[in-house]
């Protein structure tokens, strides 16, 4: 029917950077392509067993199949508080600064909702993960990129930001270690960002999922470490990467009280909470944290250092990511754009890599690999580009 026709707002969406990858992906498949594929940072091995053991538990308990209360279950927040206490030294109310979610990127992207007027300006990091983008956009709110460069570590340069205008500026993205650059923050960044955010009234939102996958024991910070952190900002994290739990949607926002009481405030209109039996799940979890990252991490370092060093031997400009399972490396010279580099891969060695400019402008030229990817595979990989470049 001709009246049948989506709003505005999601006319106005760009096209979701992994579903046009998995398009593209299923096609080639389709022709009986043996794909290899480096695209979405999904983790390949299972969820640990004793994850499954205490959902499995829980589910024996028939309370948990009602519905969950919004704030969570106290033994939940107070296990996250725990964690966080140990894991960063940062101290937290369990009932009012920490709020589970299903998945840190439905709290990512409902936190404008909560805080953006329409016409207020949000600043998002570029390159930087398409989700805080279609947040703000559903708020009404209007997307303002500040670049990141790696000549800076992919800091932000708060001094270029100010020189750009902070007129209407109510919100400002951060994600360390970062999605897609693989960048990982100093205390100083995060100290200069809570006084520029205190300074010009700007809430702080900063994603921090891959917290928990790092190398060479360099164990990235929290923002909340920042001297004031809480008095301007909130912290997301989430299970999927850390635990492998990609598919059970589980995360928490954390920080100042406000911010977490406005994002339940709009979640209590919108869902109905995590799934309890997942909850119980997750404060198995957490107690069992510190040996099963050190095994995951150990894991992925070594394709991090196979894959390195094959595309260093292939003439690549490569540097080794401190953090996250992502390889952020520059395109070979002549090789054209980051999309049309990927479609050559894609199509002539049935690799599946990620175009820089999805992520933003400033990501063009070059492109991210995923580590969720086994040895063997890595090694296969390899033997094609030597092959096709």
């Amino acid at each position: 029917m001709d009246f049948i026709e989506v709003s505005k707002r999601v006319k106005a969406l760009p096209p979701y950077l992994f579903l046009e990858i998995d398009r593209a992906k299923r096609k080639a498949k389709s022709k009986g392509a043996d794909i290899i594929d480096f695209g979405i940072g999904d983790p390949d091995q299972p969820t640990p067993g004793f994850v499954k053991k205490a959902f499995n538990q829980a589910l024996k308990d028939h309370s948990t199949h009602q519905y969950p209360l919004d704030a969570g279950r106290p033994e939940l927040r107070k296990a996250l508080a725990a964690w966080c206490k140990k894991r960063f030294g940062v101290t937290l109310d369990p009932d009012r600064e920490i709020l589970p979610l299903i998945g840190s990127k439905e709290g990512l992207a409902h936190l404008p909702l909560a805080f953006v007027n329409p016409g207020d300006r949000v600043l998002i990091p570029d390159p930087g993960y398409p989700a805080y983008r279609s947040g703000v956009g559903f708020a009404g709110g209007k997307s303002v990129s500040y670049p990141l460069h790696e000549s800076r570590g992919y800091l932000p340069d708060w001094t270029a930001i100010r020189k750009n205008g902070l007129k209407d500026v109510r919100m400002m993205y951060l994600n360390y270690p970062s999605n897609p650059t693989s960048a990982v923050a100093t205390l100083r960044a995060f100290n200069e960002g809570v006084l520029f955010a205190k300074k010009h009234k700007i809430i702080l939102c900063h994603d921090n999922a891959y917290s928990e996958i790092y190398y060479d024991r360099k164990r990235p910070l929290s923002f909340l470490e920042a001297k004031g952190a809480k008095d301007v900002g909130i912290e997301f994290h989430s299970f999927s990467k850390t635990f492998n739990m990609t598919g059970w949607r589980l995360g928490f926002a954390c920080g100042n009280a406000k911010l977490i009481q406005g994002l339940a405030r709009v979640k209590s209109n919108i869902d109905s909470g995590v799934f309890s039996a997942i909850q119980l799940a997750g404060v198995e979890a957490l107690k069992q944290a510190d040996v099963f990252t050190k095994k995951m991490n150990r894991m992925y370092k070594k394709r991090r250092d196979l894959l390195v060093s094959g595309l260093k031997s292939l003439g690549w400009d490569v540097k080794p990511p401190e953090a996250t399972f992502y390889l952020w490396c520059r395109i070979p010279q002549g090789a054209g754009s980051s999309m049309e580099f990927t479609k050559f891969l894609l199509e002539k060695a049935g690799i599946v890599a990620t175009p820089g400019v999805g992520f933003g402008k400033n990501g063009e030229g070059y492109i991210r690999f995923t580590l969720t990817v086994p040895e063997t595979r890595i090694r296969q990989a390899l033997q094609r580009l030597k092959k096709v470049l």
